[in-house]
Parts: C-alpha cells; sequence; structure tokens
C-alpha cells in the first residue's frame, strides 16, 4: 500500500489536526479532541502515502479500515446497475471508508489518489483496542463520522463518497 516516493517524507500528526481544524467545508471529519486526545488518537494511527492514480480502496472489498486524508485528494467512483459511473472528490480534512466501517459490508466503491496523498488509517482492531483504552477519545470519533455520513448522505452529489 506504501507508495514507492522519490523523497523521504515526514508525518506529523499536527500537520493532520491542522488540516481537519481548517476544513470547515460540510464534508469535512470534525472530530472535537483536545490536543492531548489528538496524541491519544495518533498512537493508533498508520501514515501512508498514495502516488497520483493509486487505488486505495477496491469496490466489492471486504475491508473496513477507516482512512483520514491529510494532503491532496481522493476520487470515489464506482459503476451502477445501469454502467453508469459517478464521482466524488474528498479532500484533505475528510475521510473516506466510514461506510464499511460502520456497516461492516463490502466496499461500494474505489477509492484512487486524484493527486499525491497522505493519509492516516485506523483498522477496526485499532479501534476496537481505542475504544478499550479511551473510550471519550473512541466515541467523538465515531460522532464526528456519523456526523459525516449523515452529511453525505443528505447530499445527492456526495452520496457516493460514503464508502
Amino acid at each position: 500500500m506504501n507508495a514507492p516516493l522519490r523523497a523521504p517524507l515526514k508525518f506529523d500528526v499536527q500537520a493532520l489536526i491542522k488540516v481537519i481544524k481548517q476544513n470547515e467545508s460540510s464534508d469535512g471529519f470534525a472530530p472535537v479532541l483536545t490536543l492531548g486526545q489528538w496524541d491519544v488518537l495518533a498512537g493508533y494511527l498508520q501514515p501512508f502515502a498514495l502516488l497520483q492514480g493509486q487505488r486505495l480502496i477496491e469496490q466489492g472489498a471486504v475491508d473496513r479500515t477507516l482512512y483520514l486524508i491529510e494532503e491532496g485528494s481522493l476520487s470515489v467512483h464506482y459503476e451502477d446497475e445501469k454502467g453508469r459511473v459517478r464521482l466524488a472528490i474528498v479532500e484533505a480534512g475528510s475521510a473516506v471508508g466510514e461506510g464499511a466501517f460502520f456497516s461492516r459490508l463490502p466496499r461500494n466503491a474505489t477509492v484512487q489518489a486524484a493527486s499525491a496523498v497522505k493519509i492516516w488509517c485506523i483498522t477496526p482492531i485499532r479501534f476496537t483496542e481505542l475504544t478499550n483504552r479511551q473510550p471519550a477519545v473512541a466515541l467523538e470519533v465515531a460522532m464526528a463520522l456519523g456526523s459525516l455520513v449523515s452529511r453525505r448522505l443528505m447530499s445527492t452529489p456526495r452520496r457516493v463518497a460514503v464508502t
């Protein structure tokens, strides 16, 4: 999953926090966490990068990993029963993978890097550990994701972004 990069990238959760706080769009992931709680959450996140065009999520895959976008943008697309492709672009400061994360169903769309992307992920196992050890942090993350899903489902063009 890690991309071969020309120069080593530095990952710092502070950059992720900054972009999330700056994203005031209706598609922003907006947990209300203290800096200490962000530090706790950071211990459960794994950073990595994608080059433009690399796939992050494959439609139909059985995977529940959640992704937070620090830098760049992701293209979300799928083919419906009539063969039409629908698109959404998810920008830095948002998340993808929340649909399967909550539903435990196969991925309903393909997600690939629309540009070079820096991402942080959390697997269901790590989220369960977070829930057991830091329930207040896990609850706030879950509530922020639930809010993101609700906002996406209320917006016809953004519905496809629920992956």
